[in-house]
């Protein structure tokens, strides 16, 4: 049962209402205790010992209070930073709303990081102790550097440590009251370009869109939403919150597998389901016509925008409601793709672009920035660009990141002309609609012109088929710069993924065919032609730990693996 419009209207008039208190909130506005709030996958284990899967508000209450009751006796105070460091979504919530109720900041490390770069990265943000899982223990105690203290971490502790009697050692002033500049959380970025970015926001920005949306949409669609974003990402708090705030039915999972989501929908049967795009990609791979999809009438994607080919395929499926002209309500077959760009500095998908079975707007169209946001594409020096010219993409938006914690010098290096710069490469038309090209780092510039890999591979999936996936990569000679910054030339690669597994030289379908195939549909579109296609295997392709493709990692492999053929063939010679 959602919210009732005057529930509504007291949230969005609620002035003390932030990202830090939503429980104190909804114990403000008179919440049945008995009331189903969340429902998680069972990976988490309560204090009591039990592995619920559905929390009321009075379960959630007394579990977050208990939390907080030893965060409290470990010392753990306002404004203290505590990693959490997990494979559980249900564990990051938890967390967050326990630290938060005592002013503290919980800094979410996602549980697939490469154990030494979560080290480092704990040790950056300067956390006075860390919450993790039994599988990442010894990510934090596993060496003589971290056993002498490294780290720099007060406690390590589990959910088993903490135990039912730890509620009595709550502080008399809790709950903690928020200023709007108070720091709620740390997320980090996906790490493609190196070491995750910490990440924080704040009791203001990471809940201004989701009051925005409360007055502006009735999030009737929402009425049983299924999480599939990471457990470690402001994208699920802010969902969580919304969710809590709008009374709808909730389900966190913890896998973000396309196989995992798929069939999460049909035991959950939600009417929406978010993800990023690469689990969207993973979930379109599959059999769709074997999957009971029925209950689905919005896919809502953030992060990267998402692939017409991936969502062509999922909005076959479900229905939705269409108003008529004369405001009739109709159920349609096909469900609703929602396809948003956004960032974890972004705090929001600031692009929301709606795709039906029906609609075309693709060629990564990304549409217009939503209304309490501000985009531009830039040049160099910051100066907005007219239609059609290709530069850096720059937002402005009240739930952007105050910064990067710790890191100051990193975030004024991306900021222009009073924007901050998303990495992004964009252009507009004319109507002021925005198109994502690529990111700056992975343009590849060559002989025959600038290859954008993303707007590339967005091409390759809707003109060939049989592909599943396809990453576009440019290798350049040592020494050479050849990416968007750079002046240097480098050749392109486009690795295939097929939809019907690797494929053999035995049918005829070499790598030699495979790459007229690319370069004919290329070439069709005026694009500039890659060096090369060839296949690959799914595990070939390596991702971080959101799941994006690491293109960074799959340059320096492809051109290892170019290296040795070469050196081989001059052997030989």
């Amino acid at each position: 049962m959602l919210i009732s419009r005057q529930e509504r209207a007291r949230i969005c008039s609620d002035t003390e209402l932030g990202a830090g208190n939503v429980l104190g909130r909804l114990r403000a506005y008179a919440r049945p205790l008995d009331e189903p709030v969340l429902r998680t996958d069972g990976t988490w284990r309560a204090p009591d010992g039990s592995r619920p899967e559905v929390l009321t508000l009075g379960q959630l209450y007394e579990v977050v209070e208990t939390y907080a009751g030893w965060y409290a006796a470990r010392g753990v105070r306002p404004r203290d930073p505590v990693a959490v460091h997990s494979f559980s979504a249900a564990e990051f919530a938890v967390n967050f709303l326990a630290l938060t109720s005592l002013g503290a900041v919980p800094s979410f490390v996602n549980g697939n990081l490469a154990p030494e770069t979560a080290r480092e990265y704990v040790r950056r943000q300067g956390a006075v102790g860390a919450f993790t899982d039994e599988a990442h223990r010894e990510v934090l105690t596993g060496d003589a550097e971290v056993a002498a203290g490294g780290t720099g971490l007060g406690f390590l502790v589990t959910a088993a440590d903490i135990r039912p009697e730890h509620r009595a050692s709550l502080p008399p002033s809790y709950p903690y009251r928020h200023d709007p500049t108070d720091p709620v959380l740390i997320s980090h970025s996906s790490g493609t370009t190196g070491m995750p970015k910490g990440v924080p926001h704040t009791h203001r920005t990471l809940m201004y869109a989701q009051v925005h949306r409360l007055r502006f949409s009735t999030g009737a669609d929402m009425e049983r939403t299924l999480v599939g974003l990471p457990g470690a990402h402001n994208a699920m708090v802010a969902t969580l919150l919304y969710c809590l705030l709008l009374r709808t039915d909730i389900k966190l999972l913890s896998s973000q597998r396309g196989p995992d989501v798929l069939d999460a929908v049909e035991e959950f049967r939600p009417t929406t389901v978010l993800a990023f795009a690469g689990t969207f990609g993973e979930m379109a791979a599959e059999d769709l016509a074997a999957r009971d999809l029925s209950s689905v009438q919005v896919w809502f994607n953030t992060g990267d925008a998402a692939h017409e080919a991936h969502i062509r395929a999922l909005v076959e499926h479900g229905s939705h409601t269409e108003i008529r002209r004369d405001l009739s309500r109709v159920r349609v077959d096909g469900s609703v793709f929602v396809d948003g760009l956004g960032s974890s500095e972004a705090g929001y998908s600031v692009f929301h672009n709606r795709h039906t079975k029906d609609t075309s707007a693709y060629s990564r169209r990304v549409g217009k920035p939503i209304s309490f946001a501000e985009a531009a594409v830039l040049a160099e020096d910051g100066t907005p660009l007219p239609p059609g010219q290709i530069g850096r993409l720059g937002l402005k938006s009240p739930t952007l990141t105050p910064g990067y914690w710790n890191d100051s010098l990193t975030w004024n290096r991306m900021r222009l002309g009073g924007y901050w710069l998303t990495g992004d490469l964009a252009h507009q038309d004319e109507e002021g609609n925005f198109y994502h090209l690529d990111r700056v780092p992975d343009a590849v510039r060559t002989r025959a012109g600038i290859v954008f890999s993303t707007r590339t591979e967005e091409l390759l999936l809707a003109g060939l088929p049989r592909l599943a996936d396809c990453t576009v990569v440019g290798v350049a000679p040592d020494g050479v710069r050849a990416d968007w910054d750079g002046d240097g030339e480098a050749e392109a690669y486009a690795l295939l993924q097929l939809a019907d597994g690797e494929g053999t030289d035995d049918d005829g379908e070499n790598d030699e065919v495979w790459t007229a195939r690319v370069n004919a549909v290329l070439t069709a579109a005026g694009f500039p032609p890659v060096t090369r296609a060839l296949r690959m295997k799914p595990d070939d392709v390596a991702k971080g730990a959101t799941g994006k493709v690491l293109k960074r990692v799959m340059r320096d492999r492809f051109a290892a693996r170019l290296a040795a053929a070469t050196a081989a063939e001059e052997q030989h010679a």
